[in-house]
């Protein structure tokens, strides 16, 4: 698909979604404070707003009419920028995570460059589908589960985190498969 209004205004600054997806990126560092903090009920109240944000984001920006070419690279950046910090609070908490978060960053950095490849060769990058979001919201609810049972239970069962993860990874690289997959079709048909 051709990018043909690829092109950005300043009424998109303000739109609905664009202003929930400024929300996700506005959560990212008290989410992080207050995880290394300890203050995991604070932390897991951070991420669920993100999660939330993330999903209403698409939906009003389709409810409203206003999809943005903002919103279109604003939207995966702030998914990647929750996923890696993330990543990195898990990391410290339980450092044998190391090699699942390195799969689910590396997924990311990889539908990264393969959206602004997408937008040096002027293509749209793909909507997000089932298989994307389905991987995001495994993400969220894995995240939200371990630390709700640590804050509430102090349920540290390493097994069950690791498990909660690799189910995780296996949906992003599932996900990963299917864009490439889909960007590379595009690039054919270009």
């Amino acid at each position: 698909m051709e990018n043909k209004n690829w092109q950005f205004k300043p009424s998109d600054l303000a739109t609905v979604p664009n202003l929930l997806t400024y929300l996700r990126f506005l959560l990212v560092a008290p989410f992080v404070v207050f995880f290394l903090n300890k203050n995991y009920i604070a932390a897991a109240v951070c991420f669920a707003l993100s999660g939330l944000s993330d999903c209403l984001d698409g939906f009003f920006a389709r409810r409203l009419n206003q999809v943005t070419s903002l919103g279109k690279i604003l939207d995966p950046i702030a998914d990647k920028v929750t996923l890696v910090s993330v990543a990195v609070c898990m990391v410290i908490y339980m450092p044998s995570l190391l090699p699942i978060m390195l799969v689910m960053i590396a997924k990311e950095l990889i539908m990264l460059t393969g959206g602004l490849v997408l937008l040096i060769l002027k293509i749209t990058p793909p909507p997000a589908h089932w298989y994307g979001k389905a991987a995001t919201i495994i993400f969220y609810l894995s995240v939200c589960a371990i630390i709700f049972l640590k804050a509430v239970f102090q349920i540290e069962n390493e097994t069950l985190i690791t498990v909660t993860f690799l189910i995780t990874a296996a949906a992003m690289v599932f996900s990963l498969v299917m864009y490439i997959q889909l960007i590379i079709r595009q690039i054919r048909q270009k």
